[in-house]
């Protein structure tokens, strides 16, 4: 078990890369075991994939989802405390009362099992390449309206979810209203992830001077469709400190305070910042 100490210098994050599919009980399991290898490793703060309870047709989502709190946020709740870790359950589909839809939810316990931050995906990924590939996730999915944030250890921890990653503005507001580290789920697609995951995390956390932690799926889920894997953790100067094989695993590093604090004073880009010219650009919507 770990102490529940205030403001440390260092701790270490896993994230737990596994490859769900349409069975659910089975997707549990897996999740569960996942965790308690990356607990063993003795990480602090562990992180799940994006929708690992079930991968499988969009008209048997709202049959796979979960109400909040309930059964599957029990358990996980229980592994915390098991461990005495922070927990990011990574996301499932969450019920919605009195909505057809989902929410593509994220939630995270504190090592007592307390849910201590709640977080619900805002970008959804709605695409129409041509006639065949297309995708919309907001025909089953109710996006989130909220940018959320937590403490741990005296840190300021931020939350996005997978398609987040495109839209640089979310990470900008979780760096200025304090963040240290983002943690990021993700069921990021093997076409598009070989070219974009990896410049578009080190990016992210280029420019905001954060921790960025991601745990991405891997894996074939249904034929012809698989997630790229590739895990990450990317400290703030942009380089990767731990990258997952296309293989189940768990990745694991240290966060270090003093790190965060030398790259922002080296560059102090965040600080640079002029917002007031910002506010004068014309016709755009910020």
């Amino acid at each position: 078990m770990h102490s529940n100490g205030h403001d440390r210098r260092t701790f270490t994050v896993a994230a737990a890369q596994f490859n769900p599919r349409q069975d659910k009980a089975a997707n549990i399991a897996s999740a569960l075991e996942m965790v308690d290898k990356a607990a063993a490793t003795g990480a602090r703060l562990v992180l799940l994939p994006e929708v690992w309870t079930f991968m499988g047709d969009a008209d048997q989502i709202a049959a796979n989802s979960d109400p909040i709190p309930g059964e599957l946020t029990n358990r996980l709740a229980e592994r915390a405390r098991r461990h005495g870790i922070y927990l990011h359950g990574g996301t499932f589909y969450e019920q919605i009362p009195g909505d057809p839809r989902v929410g593509n939810t994220a939630v995270v316990f504190g090592p007592d099992g307390d849910l201590i931050a709640k977080y619900r995906k805002i970008h959804l990924f709605d695409v129409a390449v041509n006639a065949e590939v297309t995708f919309q996730e907001s025909a089953t999915n109710k996006p989130g309206t909220e940018i959320v944030s937590f403490e741990m250890d005296g840190m300021r921890i931020g939350l996005a979810t997978c398609y987040d990653l495109r839209f640089p503005e979310l990470f900008r507001i979780l760096a200025l209203q304090g963040a240290d580290l983002i943690l990021l789920p993700a069921a990021f697609t093997l076409m598009t992830g070989k070219d974009h995951w990896e410049v578009l995390i080190r990016a992210r956390a280029i420019e905001n001077q954060v921790y960025m932690v991601t745990c991405n799926q891997v894996g074939t889920w249904a034929p012809g469709k698989a997630n790229y894997g590739r895990s990450m953790i990317v400290d703030p100067w942009g380089t990767v400190i731990a990258t997952a094989p296309d293989s189940e695993c768990v990745i694991g590093a240290t966060v270090d305070r003093d790190r965060i604090d030398q790259i922002r004073k080296q560059i102090p880009s965040v600080a640079n910042r002029q917002p007031e010219v910002y506010r004068s650009a014309k016709a755009v919507a910020l």
